[in-house]
């Protein structure tokens, strides 16, 4: 890139001849420091650089007698075809957040306080969570159902969802960056010995944990989480590493429309002070379209989506079409294809238990 003015043709000129002498050989390049002199019989001209290096060697001015021209140097900014194209900050947790959650980090087990919403929405996230872990298996325990299945609730709170999921017979672990949910989360489990032994919090992001998890849970939920985080394509792509292949993905968020705004926003927080304010950010909310592309991205089939609808009168939630506003989603991690269907193509026994699975669930079905 150049400055305003077009080169002339005696820059041109400049240039093969920077060119020519330059990179045929590294015993005729002249140093930029150094002068170019050839006489003007050869129908050439006097040539003299001097640079001088601002902003960390971005931009180099070079000067000659016949001219003056800027160039950038854009070693330090030119992206590479191959590299991510989104942000690759270390956390995807936003510290305003953080500080507007510690705020209310004692009231978390308040039923008919701020987060009374919450505590209805297990109504239907519950069921959704688990219907959809137990389409992945034949048998289950009467009374338990998601025993022997380890669950991460991202960004837990004071485990209003970890728990009823922990009483279903799940291995819970719930991760949340904000200490002192953490902390609430455990003394209000601590009251149940059978919980205080299913469940474990830690005060973490999710980042954090990858290394250690990877592949590791049935299921993943987040919700009420994906409108708070500062880069969601980041966020999404944690949460398929940390999930076995074939394990579930949970999401409830909000949608991002106008009525969103008006409702969620002005009405929710500002008039009806349903949901405290500040709580919520227009621009982080997110379309069920943008979303499944970016779970379609990272291995992820979108299995899903439904509208959720909350009345403020009522108290309850309601599973609607419209995902003009809440909304739940559902996707699967491909399994990875084996080493026998891609080597041993006489093993023909894998897709036959495939399909008797399919069966398994066609049967559950009716």
């Amino acid at each position: 890139m150049w400055g305003a003015r077009k080169l002339s043709s005696s820059g041109s000129g400049f240039l093969g001849v920077l060119r020519s002498g330059c990179w045929g050989s590294q015993a005729r390049c002249p140093r930029l420091t150094s002068s170019a002199v050839y006489s003007e019989n050869q129908l050439s001209w006097t040539l003299k650089i001097k640079p001088w290096v601002f902003q960390e060697y971005r931009i180099m001015w070079s000067r000659s007698y016949r001219m003056t021209f800027a160039c950038l140097n854009t070693m330090k900014t030119y992206r590479y075809p191959w590299t991510r194209r989104y942000s690759t900050s270390q956390t995807t947790v936003d510290s305003s957040e953080v500080k507007t959650f510690l705020a209310l980090a004692h009231r978390w087990w308040d039923e008919q306080g701020v987060y009374a919403p919450l505590h209805s929405m297990n109504d239907l996230r519950v069921p959704f969570i688990r219907d959809n872990l137990l389409k992945t298996v034949a048998n289950h325990q009467p009374g338990k159902p998601l025993s022997g299945m380890k669950i991460l609730d991202v960004g837990c709170g004071g485990g209003l969802l970890a728990e009823p999921l922990g009483r279903l017979g799940a291995s819970v672990i719930g991760i949340d960056p904000v200490d002192e949910n953490i902390k609430t989360a455990q003394r209000h489990k601590s009251f149940d010995p059978v919980l205080d032994k299913r469940i474990e919090y830690r005060a973490c992001s999710l980042e954090e944990i990858v290394g250690e998890t990877t592949e590791t849970f049935d299921g993943v939920v987040a919700s009420e989480v994906v409108e708070h985080v500062i880069d969601l394509e980041t966020f999404i792509q944690c949460c398929c590493q940390v999930l076995k292949p074939g394990g579930s993905l949970f999401i409830t968020t909000i949608n991002k429309t106008q009525l969103s705004y008006a409702l969620g926003i002005v009405f929710a927080e500002q008039i009806a002070g349903i949901v405290p304010k500040g709580t919520h950010t227009w621009e982080k909310f997110v379309s069920p379209e943008k979303l499944e592309s970016i779970l379609e991205s990272n291995g992820l089939s979108v299995q899903t989506v439904v509208g959720m609808l909350y009345n403020p009168f009522s108290g309850y939630w309601h599973w609607i079409e419209n995902t003009s506003l809440n909304y739940a989603a559902h996707a699967v991690k491909q399994a990875h294809p084996g080493p026998a269907e891609l080597v041993f193509e006489g093993e023909a026994d894998v897709p036959a238990k495939a399909s008797t699975h399919q069966g398994v669930h066609e049967e559950r079905k009716e």
